[in-house]
């Protein structure tokens, strides 16, 4: 299965589109969003994705019930609070923002999940630790490094690439 990962949107509707159309492009079957969308209105541009959505809550994300109705209006796709935990083709994910270091590391320490997703940090990594594969897909808004980036997991080949968009 290939699945696409993002974070950090902040809002910014023309990269928001960018990810939506790559994402499109490459056939992606999930799509795993590691918040800070910001605000409500731009969850709705994520309608025109022609995959499943799963999201958390990133520390920017002020409205969570209106974030979480906008989530409701949109097929296939759901916000699971802080964290989730997704189980895809045996393999078992976490899916958190990461401001909360100490939580983070503690996840990936545990060895209880093969892959961790996160952002806030803005910055792209693809790392194994432990036998814990680590993603951050970086920014998909590009405010902080002037990066607009997301990442293409594919869990049959088990390769992971950062994608500019």
């Amino acid at each position: 299965m290939k699945i696409g990962i993002i974070s950090d949107t902040h809002d910014n509707l023309p990269a928001v589109y960018k990810a939506i159309e790559r994402l499109n492009q490459e056939r992606v079957e999930l799509v795993l969003h590691a918040g800070d969308y910001v605000a409500p209105f731009t969850v709705m541009r994520f309608k025109q994705l022609k995959a499943t959505l799963i999201g958390v809550f990133g520390n920017n994300d002020g409205d969570h019930a209106l974030l979480t109705k906008r989530f409701s209006e949109i097929e296939n796709a759901e916000i699971r609070g802080h964290f989730a935990e997704v189980e895809v083709e045996g393999l078992t994910i976490a899916l958190l923002h990461g401001e909360q270091e100490e939580l983070l590391r503690s996840l990936i320490n545990t060895g209880s999940y093969d892959v961790v997703i996160h952002g806030h940090s803005h910055e792209a990594e693809i790392r194994k630790e432990s036998g814990t594969r680590i993603i951050n897909p970086g920014e998909v808004c590009g405010y902080l490094t002037q990066k607009s980036t997301m990442a293409l997991w594919d869990t049959v080949t088990r390769e992971t690439e950062i994608v500019q968009l």
